[in-house]
């Protein structure tokens, strides 16, 4: 055989190699593909019927998306007449998902309509029969229990996300922790711990946190622990520490969630708008223009009103020994004399008055004589006694066991 036969040959059979190559990962991706087609859903088998998969769009009602679909004999106004106490047509909501299950002639006459308000429930409409159906259902959830833990290497959002947990847990924990921890003091380094349940729909997709069930914090050098429990006298869930301490106290750490200290309270301070040394009697945290501003306890609306140098204010009397002011505000909420509760919005960020942007000067008395919020030891929550506690040491000791397992304490 010739060189250049034997090199044709060769050449013939790589093509040959590198066709059926090709097929067979053509002949892969077929079948994964086929595999991501749902073969059943909603409880009907999908090859039994011709398949249509929208969404509500700009004025789709339910008679709209229906009467251009071959329905037979049937009126529309008779079919949500008969359906209208399972299923109210008006709650449709536009971008919203719905399937039509239409047979499989070439009459594409219309069996079913599957309406999906949410990731969970979903309503029915069978028209298979002389005598119209509709059902409400909801997919089975299962719960899935998951515990991470480790250091911070970054904000407490960024941490979550890279341990792909959903933001949702973020706004949970900083919720549950606003009387113990303000979160932009933590560190990279600090330890956590974390154990909380999960949703899945159908034991497969993902549907987001649906509680906590123990955490922990490293903060400025001590742990600190976040346990729920309902105590027999009131029944209502709560969140205590490791020894039984209420984790709500007296006052919130901070009158606004995400933001930052911008300047201290300070005896003698060089004023950033008038230029001279002056003391400044509040902690500036820094936020967005409209950020909403929280009281850090309950009591009565002493003060509202508007001054040159403090903008638009707000001062709440909490007792006989504690009061608060909020300065700068674009808006006032609430009015003179009205009782407010803890976390609740008074207003919002701005920069009126004498200020360089927006922020608010969170001032704080204590017997009539104005003082570091921050430095102050405010008063806390009571501990659980008798029974409840017993019963709540017992109930966390293998929930704290976890929790210091996973962050080496």
């Amino acid at each position: 055989m010739t060189i250049k036969k034997t090199t044709f040959f060769l050449s013939f059979f790589l093509l040959v190699l590198v066709f059926s190559c090709d097929k067979k990962q053509e002949s892969i991706e077929d079948v994964q593909e086929q595999k991501k087609i749902k073969k059943s859903e909603f409880g009907f088998v999908y090859s039994e019927f011709n398949v249509v998969h929208d969404t509500i769009k700009n004025g789709d009602t339910f008679g709209s998306i229906i009467e251009k679909q071959n329905i037979g004999n049937k009126k529309v106004y008779d079919i949500i007449a008969k359906v209208k106490d399972t299923f109210d047509v008006r709650i449709m909501r536009y971008n919203k998902p719905y399937v039509l299950l239409r047979s499989k002639h070439k009459k594409n006459k219309l069996q079913v309509f599957i309406y999906q308000p949410d990731a969970v429930n979903y309503y029915v409409v069978d028209l298979r029969d002389s005598s119209v159906v509709a059902y409400k259902k909801t997919k089975p959830i299962t719960i899935k229990r998951r515990t991470i833990g480790g250091v911070l290497k970054s904000s407490l959002s960024e941490t979550l996300q890279s341990a792909k947990v959903e933001g949702s847990l973020a706004s949970k924990i900083t919720k549950i922790y606003a009387w113990s921890i303000d979160f932009f003091k933590l560190k990279k380094g600090d330890r956590f711990a974390l154990t909380f349940t999960e949703r899945y729909i159908n034991d497969s997709i993902y549907d987001g946190v649906d509680s906590l069930q123990a955490a922990f914090f490293e903060y400025k050098g001590k742990i600190v622990y976040a346990f729920p429990f309902a105590t027999s006298s009131s029944g209502k869930i709560e969140y205590y520490d490791d020894e039984g301490k209420t984790l709500k106290n007296f006052f919130l750490k901070t009158p606004i969630k995400f933001s930052r200290i911008t300047s201290r309270y300070s005896s003698n301070r060089l004023h950033p708008v008038q230029g001279i040394w002056k003391a400044h009697k509040g902690t500036d945290y820094a936020a967005p223009h409209g950020t909403p501003i929280t009281t850090t306890a309950a009591g009565i609306v002493e003060q509202t009103g508007y001054t040159t140098g403090n903008g638009n204010f707000v001062k709440v009397k909490h007792n006989g020994t504690f009061s608060t002011q909020y300065l700068h505000m674009s808006k006032i909420l609430v009015r003179r004399g009205q009782y407010v509760t803890q976390g609740q919005i008074i207003g919002k960020v701005g920069s009126t008055g004498l200020a360089t942007g927006p922020h608010v000067c969170y001032r704080f008395w204590k017997n009539g004589v104005q003082v570091d919020a921050l430095r102050l030891k405010l008063p806390t929550g009571e501990s659980m006694v008798g029974a409840s506690k017993t019963r709540f040491l017992k109930q966390i000791e293998p929930l704290k066991r976890e929790l210091d397992s996973v962050a080496n304490l």
